[in-house]
């Protein structure tokens, strides 16, 4: 099945369209990690629409296609070797490998330490995801706490998963269960807690209106900015 796309300059740029069975009212568009284009829209909007809509913006997708595209042709492949950098909460630590028959990741005076008896990329890979993920839970459940702690119309912290999210750092069920992809605990903590804050946001207003960036003002006013380096950090964090 072909996508939907246009053109701007040279080039053709394809995008997804998700159709949302919400109170949504306006066509958001985003520029995907990946460099993929998604459109979220109202159920029943006229394909007429979102064309015009994209051709009006076409200009803003296309430089944020293009800059991730670049962003994305800089990043290595992970080698999982020592001497490599690795993120946790925002900050580089270097990779360390030691051949051990006791197998556990430790990160200790600025190192990740790897120790496994088969040093093979994808045995080392397998260790320090498996220790990312059981601290992403750790680090998730307690800023959630405390973020929804300052957020009134909140009663009581909602159930939280930590899953692989290829191309989202969050989501929010219609039902209120928040998930968090694992990668994100890779972030600074400011970024980890805008994204919580995104996705609190949504219980109340399940869609990106106006009413939803009204609540994202009052209880994380500095989120522009602190939005724009998470996702200019996307494809350090997101580079396996």
């Amino acid at each position: 099945m072909t996508m939907p796309s246009f053109r701007y300059g040279d080039k053709v740029y394809e995008y997804a369209i998700h159709f949302l069975e919400s109170r949504k009212k306006s066509i958001s568009i985003h520029v995907l990690p990946d460099a993929s284009v998604e459109v979220k829209a109202p159920a029943h909007t006229k394909p007429q629409k979102i064309d015009e809509t994209m051709k009006k913006r076409a200009r803003w997708v296309a430089r944020h296609v293009d800059q991730t595209q670049q962003n994305l042709a800089q990043v290595l492949p992970r080698e999982y070797i020592s001497g490599e950098t690795h993120f946790y909460l925002g900050r580089r630590y270097v990779l360390k490998i030691v051949r051990s028959e006791l197998e556990q990741v430790k990160l200790i005076r600025g190192r990740f330490v790897v120790e496994c008896r088969s040093p093979s990329k994808d045995r080392v890979r397998e260790l320090l995801e498996a220790w990312y993920k059981e601290h992403a839970h750790a680090v998730f459940k307690r800023r959630l706490v405390s973020v929804a702690a300052d957020i009134q119309w909140i009663q009581k912290a909602p159930p939280i998963t930590v899953r692989e999210m290829k191309k989202q750092w969050g989501s929010c069920s219609p039902k209120g269960r928040i998930s968090l992809n694992w990668n994100l605990v890779k972030a600074s903590m400011d970024c980890i807690d805008y994204v919580i804050t995104h996705e609190l946001c949504h219980l109340k207003e399940h869609n990106h209106s106006k009413q939803f960036y009204t609540l994202m003002d009052k209880h994380y006013p500095e989120w522009g900015p602190v939005k724009a380096k998470l996702d200019g950090m996307a494809e350090l964090l997101l580079n396996e």
